[in-house]
């Protein structure tokens, strides 16, 4: 498998954007933020979320996003094959989700455009 391989997977109202199958979320917090494109949300967050927690032994990234109405409520987090604070793990995530300033990026980010709803 490729380094840079990400799986995409659709289902219903949800996306998840993991590396590693079967999702797993050992470490996680949630968040809403306003409707977007789940892809290009999912992305940003999980990059986000890798630049939060690349310190982290065996950390595989994943996020779900799942359209609620007019919102998007998100997952962050993913697997952790190795020694960690659960505790201290899901608090920087969350942490990482409250962040005012990441949290207007995504939204801009993953704002949908002219006749696109993905």
């Amino acid at each position: 498998m490729s380094r840079n391989r990400w799986h995409i997977l659709r289902e219903g109202d949800s996306l998840t954007v993991t590396r590693a199958l079967p999702v797993r979320f050992d470490v996680a917090a949630e968040t809403t933020l306003p409707d977007g494109g789940r892809l290009r949300l999912a992305q940003q967050v999980r990059q986000d979320l890798w630049r939060t927690l690349q310190a982290l032994r065996g950390f595989a990234p994943a996020v779900r996003v799942t359209r609620r109405g007019d919102a998007c409520e998100i997952i962050a987090g993913g697997r952790v094959e190795g020694a960690h604070d659960k505790a201290s793990v899901d608090a920087r995530i969350a942490e990482m989700l409250s962040d005012p300033d990441l949290r207007a990026r995504w939204s801009v980010f993953a704002a949908h455009r002219e006749g696109t709803h993905a």
